[in-house]
């Protein structure tokens, strides 16, 4: 792919003017940033729109949002930075998001102060957006830094645990919150599991609760962009008030359901078949890989 090349270029060249630990780190954060693009570009367009929309406007502001992620939707596939699998799973997100904010806004966890032609059961129709942007990200970064998970147990015990995190989601509104249980589940079954992803060539890795994690702190940071421009709001909460800590751990487990929805669509990722054991360390180490 064209971006493929432009990567590698840009990586030869960072890793001849710079050291090379500068180098990856920035290499890392470039990646990650194109990664992100469509979660990104919708970030901005929620601060733009918010800093510019007028009420008088035919248009409302939230259906603008809808409209506009549409376009970039478009235009990714257009453009081939996103793939038909990619596609699927942000098909996939809005179902599932929409139909998790059309409970929550009804059982008044949170709110959408403005008005909205696309909507559903009073939650405007962009709102799906973002839990896809979520699904657009994980993919794409997969691909983008070639990733494999090892060790991993089979994907229906990921599959059960995600049904279990989503149910609850739901259902702790009238039974037990069993989210303790579920984050200690996420510990013991994936604790061991190595997120594998390569910069310039190199193989990196991390365990995959904290990659769950520092995602869902990203994802929480974004969240508080969206209350403070009041595109959402949380039952009492002011327009600078910090979005409720706990909510970071709701979206740890939420990056558990993203897993496995990204999965389902793209489950050749979810194997060792690329990995190799490492004859100096005994450990699961990826096979060589040319450099970008």
């Amino acid at each position: 792919m064209r971006t493929q090349s432009i990567e590698r270029h840009l990586g030869d060249k960072m890793r001849r003017i710079l050291p090379a630990a500068i180098a990856e780190f920035l290499m890392f954060i470039l990646k990650q940033a194109w990664a992100c693009l469509f979660g990104g570009l919708f970030l901005v367009a929620i601060i733009v729109t918010r800093l510019i929309w007028d009420d008088g406007w035919a248009l409302a502001r939230y259906d603008a949002l809808f409209i506009f992620a549409m376009i970039i939707q478009i235009f990714m596939l257009v453009l081939r930075l996103e793939t038909t699998a990619e596609a699927k799973v942000i098909v996939l997100f809005h179902l599932t998001g929409t139909l998790m904010e059309v409970f929550k806004v009804n059982a008044g966890s949170w709110s959408y102060p403005e008005g909205a032609i696309f909507q559903i059961g009073g939650v405007p129709m962009f709102s799906g957006f973002m839990y896809a942007a979520i699904g657009s990200y994980i993919a794409r970064v997969i691909r983008v830094f070639d990733m494999k998970f090892a060790p991993v147990p089979p994907y229906w015990v990921l599959a059960l645990l995600a049904c279990l995190i989503y149910l609850n989601f739901f259902s702790h509104h009238y039974l037990p919150d069993i989210r303790i249980a579920l984050f200690a589940a996420s510990i013991v079954l994936f604790g061991p599991t190595r997120v594998w992803f390569h910069i310039g060539g190199v193989a990196r890795w991390m365990p995959l609760p904290l990659a769950a994690f520092l995602t869902a702190l990203a994802v929480f940071v974004a969240e508080n962009v969206g209350t403070v421009t009041q595109t959402w709001t949380y039952a009492g909460q002011a327009q600078f008030d910090i979005v409720p800590w706990g909510k970071l751990g709701s979206w740890y487990l939420l990056l558990f359901v993203s897993f496995a929805t990204v999965l389902f669509v793209m489950r050749e990722t979810w194997t060792a078949s690329s990995l190799q054991v490492d004859p100096e360390t005994g450990l699961l180490a990826p096979r060589p890989k040319s450099k970008e």
